[in-house]
Formats: C-alpha cells, structure tokens, sequence
C-alpha cells in the first residue's frame, strides 16, 4: 500500500539533483579543470606556506606586555 505523500515532486529539481549525483561519471579533465585542480592543489597551498614561512619568527606573541613591541628586532 502506497503512503500518502504531502510533498508535490517536481521534475526539475529531481532532474537536478540526479544530475549532481552523477556528475562524477561524466567528469573530464578539460583545460578549465585542469586550471581550476592547479590552483586549488598547488598554488593555493604553496601561497599559504610562502607567507608561513616569510613571517615565522617575525613575531613574538609570548609575554608581551602594553606598550611592548611585537616585532622582533
């Protein structure tokens, strides 16, 4: 026996949603994926380690107290 249902289905948000479940099987890498994969897996995160790594040491947080500089010297 069938539940009722309150909700109306509407085909195109079904369509969608199946669309975004199987996005994955129709996946290629194309110039503009392999742009976006770059900048997501390298470039971001070597920008993120170059400032890390520019600024380590630059700052002393531990026990400054008010009027004190935060820049080592």
């Amino acid at each position: 026996m069938a539940v009722p249902s309150f909700l109306k289905v509407d085909p195109a948000i079904e369509r969608w949603n199946r669309m975004r479940e199987d996005a994955y099987k129709h996946f290629r890498f194309t110039p503009r994926t392999t742009w976006v994969t770059m900048c997501g897996f390298v470039l971001v995160p070597g920008a993120i380690y170059y400032l890390a790594s520019k600024t380590h040491l630059e700052w002393n947080w531990a026990g400054k107290r008010k009027g004190e500089a935060l820049a080592q010297a």
